[in-house]
């Protein structure tokens, strides 16, 4: 089965952070710019985000611990209404959720100066059935893509099949981006350097590799282009060899 055309599109500081208080600096404003510039010409209809990411800026928190289970639903992917719109538009937030905890009020989530984009839910074998009820009853899409831990291969296979996403932007945290080039997944990498170093030892990595994945080799990445942006900024793209 085919797959979308798969970039990692982040934002870092010279020593490889993606979150931390260089955010905030006004210095970091061309960057800023700059990556959400960029974010057009790739021209992705959908923006995939882990699980942290998605809590730090999109969900809702947490859904409820016990949520009622009901009669037993189908253990398949579910499109609702809302995902057929989204079809149609071209605009999605695919949510990295493997065990079903993520809350929302509302399948479409928008954010400041982007366009509308309806959610998807991409979970794991360990989703109850009172999760799946509760994404329903707020008319989120969700997909399986794996029973223990995801499947990312998989996963962007369902992205396409069911939604018609040819060109899926993959953009943090450190795990999700880990996880698609580990797996081979990521056609480029596109990185947004600031001239700002953050020396923090708690701020995630553009890359990180989870406690509950097995060790992987490095991975070697070759130079497709570099241009310097307005304030100081580097515009990186590399594709794996």
């Amino acid at each position: 089965m085919e797959r979308p055309f798969i970039v990692c599109h982040m934002l870092s500081s010279v020593d490889g952070k993606i979150d931390g208080e260089f955010f905030r600096l006004p210095e970091n404003g061309p960057a800023g710019k700059a990556y959400g510039d960029i974010r057009g010409y790739y021209g992705c209809q959908a923006t995939l985000y882990g699980t942290t990411t998605m809590l730090g800026g999109y969900a809702d928190g947490y859904a409820p611990d016990k949520l009622p289970e009901g009669e037993p639903l189908p253990r398949e992917d579910w499109v609702s209404e809302e995902g057929r719109e989204g079809r149609a538009t071209g605009n999605f937030i695919v949510s990295v959720d493997p065990m079903g905890r993520l809350a929302f009020s509302t399948a479409i989530l928008e954010k400041k100066g982007r366009a509308p984009a309806y959610v998807i839910e991409a979970l794991t074998g360990k989703a109850s059935n009172g999760y799946l009820r509760y994404l329903r009853e707020r008319g989120i899409s969700y997909v399986f893509a794996g029973e223990d831990r995801l499947d990312c291969g998989l996963l962007a296979r369902k992205l396409l099949a069911r939604f018609g996403i040819r060109r899926l932007m993959v953009a943090g945290g450190g795990v999700a981006d880990w996880s698609f080039l580990r797996e081979g997944l990521l056609d480029e990498l596109s990185l947004v350097l600031t001239p700002i170093a953050d020396g923090s030892t708690t701020a995630v990595s553009i890359f990180e590799n989870a406690d509950f994945l097995p060790p992987h080799p490095p991975v070697a990445l070759r130079l497709l282009e570099v241009k310097q942006l307005e304030g100081d900024v580097l515009w990186l793209r590399y594709q794996p060899k």
